[in-house]
């Protein structure tokens, strides 16, 4: 799962809203048990903002 848009995706939450390698890793230990986008998985377990979550969105969809 280490695809460019991959490795984008996890900079952009890391550079730009500054979430943790921590909370990121959570979420990917959490998405080989429930395979779901990995920006449902951080909000679901609330490492992320619902208004965090829509930039995320916003940003995949400009991507």
């Amino acid at each position: 799962m280490a695809t460019k848009t991959h490795t984008n995706l996890i900079r952009f939450l890391q550079e730009e809203l500054s979430i943790s390698t921590s909370s990121i890793e959570v979420a990917l230990r959490h998405s080989e048990q429930d395979p779901g986008p990995l920006p449902m998985i951080l909000w679901q377990y609330g490492l992320i903002t619902l208004e965090e979550l829509e930039q995320i969105y916003d940003w995949m969809e400009a991507a």
